[in-house]
């Protein structure tokens, strides 16, 4: 799953709130027309991972949605997750848009309060009660809500088996003392003899990882004070967190510390790794060719429910994504009713057995918990999306969090000085629209 990053643009701004249009004439006499009468187009945007990974779904849903509304044409386009952001905004700055877009749950901010969506009302979706705390909280604003999560991915620890096996352990770590005691035991097996081993991978770009820390130790990227956003990684807590990762990454990775995490899944497959940490998708990317993975590591790993210093599981960073309304949409209720048969119960268990976690948590419990998906299930209830400040987009563009840990994971400043620095750039960006 890709991580999803927001490339907002400045058209947006001028956006005027349409009224909702019930879409495509009325019936005779001007009463409404019924949902037999009603014709037309409902464009739906989605990206390619309904393409590629649940094409059946979408096939369902639309029969479905016919089935009440036989003379409207839904039109599904996919779109990349490089150029979605691009292309939603220009067609947001015109007359013609679609009805329904699909926008990753850290680019939503920017689009609520530039007013590019219309409302929508939880109590017409299924489990909305339960939807994760993350994602839910991405879609909301000032009390009301503008989207609807659809699903979410959450990152685990993925280890060799055999490995470790070899090491004289049996069990995957259950705590972080248990964590430390086997990176022990694989750095001491395995890397006396191989200096290119890592009992842990953890490169020092990886901001994702870096971030749980910071979380599960109480602090934050950025909080908000006064109707302001402001930096807090040099908090108390979040040095905390920040020192508790450089430690892990000082302990037991050997590996270029100015690097990300981008080709985890081909490092991984070299064969000099023991655990890392990372989505669920990564484990099985190891051992494919076409990722630089190696395919004779097939079977060869398996995933666990990460362990924090705190003493509970690591918070991952819940990647996923959300559905929304143009509000310069026609059809707005269609676009609602489609989205709903879309995020329905009944949808929600198409994505658990393609190995995607759902938007809701009572679903959780319905994920295997033997399964590749299930430690993310246990932890995705702890998990966090980054600020919903208006410019946290421009945070990330401008790469403040890579370039603090680089300068840590290398040395180049401390953690206190790294982070002090890193605040001063985010105040500098973080409440711009």
């Amino acid at each position: 799953m890709a991580e999803r990053i927001s490339h907002f643009t400045a058209g947006l701004g001028a956006f005027v709130l349409l009224a909702s249009v019930a879409g495509c004439g009325s019936g005779e006499g001007g009463k409404p027309p019924s949902a037999a009468e009603r014709s037309g187009d409902l464009t739906v945007w989605l990206t390619v991972d309904a393409q590629e990974s649940w094409p059946d779904l979408v096939t369902t849903v639309n029969a479905r949605f016919n089935k009440k509304y036989p003379k409207i044409k839904v039109k599904v386009q996919y779109q990349q997750w490089t150029s979605k952001n691009q292309k939603i905004d220009a067609a947001l700055a015109g007359r013609e848009v679609p009805d329904v877009v699909e926008v990753g749950n850290s680019e939503t901010t920017n689009y609520i309060v530039n007013g590019a969506f219309a409302t929508v009302d939880p109590a017409k979706f299924d489990y909305s009660a339960q939807w994760l705390g993350a994602l839910n909280d991405s879609c909301r604003m000032d009390g009301k809500t503008y989207c609807v999560p659809y699903y979410v991915g959450a990152r685990v620890g993925i280890y060799r088996t055999d490995l470790l096996k070899q090491a004289g352990v049996d069990h995957a770590p259950r705590t972080y003392p248990e964590l430390l005691a086997d990176l022990d035991k694989l750095k001491q097996k395995f890397g006396a003899a191989d200096k290119n081993f890592s009992a842990f991978y953890m490169p020092g770009r990886y901001w994702y990882a870096a971030m749980a820390f910071v979380k599960d130790a109480g602090g934050e990227m950025a909080v908000k004070k006064d109707g302001r956003w402001h930096g807090a990684l040099s908090s108390p807590a979040s040095v905390a967190g920040l020192k508790a990762w450089k430690s892990l990454l000082d302990a037991y990775y050997v590996g270029d510390r100015s690097k990300d995490n981008g080709d985890e899944p081909a490092v991984v497959g070299q064969g000099r790794v023991g655990m890392f940490y990372g989505n669920t998708w990564e484990a099985k990317a190891a051992t494919d060719s076409r990722s630089g993975g190696d395919p004779k590591l097939r079977g060869r790993f398996a995933t666990f429910a990460f362990p924090g210093p705190s003493g509970k599981l690591l918070p991952p960073f819940l990647g996923g994504s959300t559905l929304a309304i143009p509000a310069k949409s026609r059809s707005q209720d269609l676009a609602g009713e489609w989205i709903g048969m879309f995020t329905d119960r009944t949808a929600q268990r198409r994505l658990i057995a393609a190995d995607t976690l759902p938007n809701n948590t009572a679903q959780l419990r319905e994920v295997a918990a033997g399964g590749v998906n299930g430690p993310a299930a246990q932890a995705a209830e702890r998990g966090w999306v980054t600020p919903l400040a208006p410019g946290w987009g421009a945070v990330e563009k401008s790469n403040i969090l890579p370039e603090m840990l680089q300068d840590i994971a290398t040395g180049k400043q401390s953690v206190q000085d790294a982070a002090r620095a890193a605040d001063r750039r985010i105040d500098g960006v973080i409440n711009e629209n």
